[in-house]
C-alpha cells in the first residue's frame, strides 16, 4: 500500500507542475490589454518566406493579403517544395518570387525553410518572415513583425489563430477553443510576466543575424517547437507579439483533420519527452529565467490530453483513498482538478466566449475521450515524419 500511495502521489505531482503552470499563465492574462505602439525608427527591409507544397488551390490568397503590406526592398519569397501541381505558376502570377526545390528523401517543411533562407543569402534583408502557404496576415502584422524584430534582436511570434469552418461541428469548435488556449491566452499570460513564448510554425519573424546561422533543416516534425528551444539555447529567445495576427482554417474533411492533430500534438508529445527534461535542467544549471519558462511551458500537453491525465490520477486516487483512507494522493490530484477547471473556465469567460458556448464547452471531456486513440497511436506508431494536411480543395 505505502508503494503505491508513493506511486499516486508521483503520479498527482506530474500532473500538478502542467497544471499550475497553465492557471498561472491563464490568471495573468485575463487583465484587459493594451496594444503597444508601433515601433517607431527606420522600416527594416523584409523577405516574406513562404514554404509550399502543392499549395495551388490557396496560396494567391495568401500572397494577396501579403502584397499590400510591402514596400520597397521587401521580396515575397515562395519555396515550392516538392510541388507536382501548379503552386509555383499561380504564385508568379501573383508577383512572387520562386525558387523550387526537389528533394524526394529530404521532406518537409524545415528543409524547404532552410532552401529559403540560404536563397536570401545572395541579397539578404534586413528580416526574414516565415509565414504559412494557407494562412491569412493581417494589415501591418509585416511591418510590426519586422519593426519588433529589428529592435529588440530577438525572434518575435505572431498571435496564431485556428479558426472553424463555417457549419463545423462541435468538435471542430472545443479544439478551436483549445487551439486558443494555446496560441493566445498561455503565451499573452508569458509575455505580461515578461517571459518568452514557443514558436508557432507562421507568423514568425527573424533577424537576419539570428536566422541566418540557424538550424534549420532538422526534418523535425514540430520544427517550430525545437528551433524556437535552439534560439533560445543561443541567447534570443522569441518574443510574443499578439498585434500581428495571422488566422487560418480547421480542415472541413474528418481526414484532413486527423492528419492534422496526428503531426501537431505527436510532434509536441515527442518534444515533451526527448528536450523539456533536458532543457529544464540546462536552464537550472545556467540560471536562465527564459530557458526555465520555456522548459515549464513546453511541459503543458495539449489541453485534452491534460485534462485525461487529471482525471485519470484524481479517480485512482479516489479509489485508493477510499480503499485505505490515504487522502495525500487525492488531496494532491484535487489540486490539479480544480486549477484545471479554474484554467479552462477563465480561459472561456474572457477569450473564448466568440468561439464556443457554455454549454458547449461542457463537452470537452467526451471531446478528451475521443482523442485517446491519437494519444494511444503515439505510445504504439507515432507519427515521426511530416505530412501535409490534406486541404478542403484536395
Amino acid at each position: 500500500m505505502i508503494l503505491i500511495e508513493i506511486l499516486l502521489c508521483l503520479l498527482a505531482l506530474a500532473v500538478l507542475v502542467p497544471t499550475f503552470v497553465l492557471v498561472v499563465q491563464v490568471l495573468a492574462a485575463l487583465p484587459a490589454y493594451r496594444p503597444r505602439e508601433m515601433p517607431g525608427g527606420r522600416r527594416p527591409s523584409a523577405a516574406v518566406v513562404i514554404p509550399a507544397h502543392n499549395e495551388a488551390p490557396v496560396i494567391a490568397d495568401t500572397l494577396r493579403a501579403i502584397v499590400p503590406q510591402l514596400v520597397a526592398g521587401d521580396r515575397l519569397l515562395v519555396v515550392a517544395d516538392n510541388c507536382t501541381d501548379d503552386t509555383a505558376r499561380v504564385a508568379a502570377e501573383v508577383g512572387a518570387e520562386i525558387v523550387e526545390r526537389s528533394d524526394s528523401e529530404r521532406c518537409g517543411k524545415s528543409y524547404a525553410l532552410d532552401f529559403g533562407v540560404r536563397h536570401l543569402e545572395r541579397n539578404p534583408p534586413e528580416a526574414v518572415l516565415i509565414i504559412d502557404a494557407d494562412c491569412e496576415i493581417h494589415g501591418g502584422a509585416i511591418e510590426r513583425l519586422a519593426r519588433l524584430c529589428l529592435e529588440t534582436g530577438r525572434p518575435v511570434q505572431g498571435l496564431d489563430l485556428m479558426l472553424s469552418p463555417k457549419g463545423a461541428g462541435l468538435k471542430t469548435r472545443v479544439a478551436e477553443f483549445a487551439w486558443l488556449v494555446k496560441n493566445q491566452v498561455r503565451p499573452l499570460g508569458f509575455h505580461r510576466l515578461g517571459l518568452p513564448c514557443q514558436l508557432m510554425g507562421t507568423g514568425m519573424a527573424f533577424p537576419w543575424a539570428v536566422i541566418r546561422t540557424a538550424a534549420l533543416a532538422s526534418g523535425h516534425i514540430a520544427e517550430d517547437l525545437k528551433l524556437g528551444m535552439d534560439l533560445a539555447r543561443a541567447g534570443t529567445p522569441a518574443l510574443f507579439c499578439p498585434e500581428a495576427r495571422v488566422t487560418s482554417y480547421f480542415p472541413a474533411t474528418a481526414e484532413g483533420i486527423s492528419v492534422q492533430r496526428a503531426r501537431w500534438e505527436h510532434g509536441h508529445l515527442g518534444v515533451i519527452l526527448s528536450a523539456a527534461p533536458r532543457l529544464f535542467l540546462e536552464a537550472l544549471c545556467r540560471r536562465d529565467l527564459s530557458l526555465l519558462a520555456l522548459a515549464l511551458d513546453l511541459c503543458v500537453p495539449p489541453l485534452a490530453l491534460l485534462m485525461l491525465l487529471v482525471l485519470t490520477v484524481f479517480a485512482a486516487s479516489a479509489v485508493f483513498f477510499l480503499a485505505t483512507a490515504e487522502a495525500l494522493p487525492l488531496w494532491l490530484a484535487a489540486m490539479s482538478l480544480m486549477m484545471l477547471g479554474l484554467s479552462v473556465l477563465l480561459s472561456w469567460a474572457r477569450y473564448g466566449r466568440r468561439v464556443i458556448s457554455l454549454a458547449s464547452l461542457a463537452y470537452a471531456p467526451v471531446y478528451a475521450l475521443w482523442k485517446i486513440p491519437l494519444y494511444v497511436k503515439f505510445l504504439v506508431r507515432r507519427q515521426a515524419e511530416w505530412v501535409r494536411s490534406r486541404r478542403d480543395s484536395d
